[in-house]
């Protein structure tokens, strides 16, 4: 088990980008920026803080990234059981933490944080399922196309940018779960798995 941390870097990446993850959260809730629109042709107003769950994605990322193919090959434990233990852990904090800091600063926007962090690590590890190589790219890709494409009209979201819809959407934070949940399925059987 601790040769599976250290060769996973758990200590050294993942959380250090969860206390940068923290900070931007913390820093960074109340900072926005215009972009233009693709499909609108206006602007769309973009909240700085919808880029802090690819820190986790991509730390979690590289930490899943690390293996030791040959000793993991012939181990006895279960070493994509702790993989899947090791992103649902990280996801929870995350999550979790973006929770309680919107709770303390009513900002309503941290709760979509956490929201679509769960979504974009499914999505990564969905992504990573099918081309481990494909992990990273999968969420920042989702972020940018919503940022850029996810409006229909000024602060209106398309249904397919549910990293842009607010955090009071049911039906949204449960098909972020879903994601979620079909991504440690995935990632759990697919032999190219990270």
């Amino acid at each position: 088990m601790i040769l599976w941390i250290k060769a996973r870097r758990v200590l050294p990446v993942l959380v250090p980008c969860l206390l940068a993850f923290l900070m931007v959260i913390t820093a960074g809730r109340q900072e926005s920026v215009l972009l233009p629109g693709l499909i609108s042709g206006g602007r769309n107003r973009v909240q700085l803080v919808h880029l802090a769950p690819l820190i986790v994605t991509s730390a979690l990322t590289y930490c899943l990234n690390q293996k030791l193919a040959e000793a993991e090959l012939t181990t006895v434990r279960r070493i994509r059981l702790l993989d899947a233990a090791l992103s649902t852990a990280a996801v929870a904090l995350a999550a979790s933490v973006s929770c309680l800091i919107a709770g303390i600063t009513h900002a309503d926007l941290l709760y979509e944080v956490g929201r679509n962090t769960v979504f974009l690590a499914g999505v990564m590890l969905i992504a990573g399922a099918l081309h481990p190589q494909a992990a990273t790219l999968a969420p920042v890709a989702w972020v940018f196309t919503v940022m850029f494409a996810g409006y229909r009209d000024y602060d209106h979201p398309w249904i397919w940018a549910v990293t842009l819809h607010p955090a009071h959407i049911v039906v949204t934070a449960s098909f972020c779960l879903v994601v979620f949940a079909t991504g440690l399925a995935v990632g759990n059987r697919s032999p190219r798995s990270f």
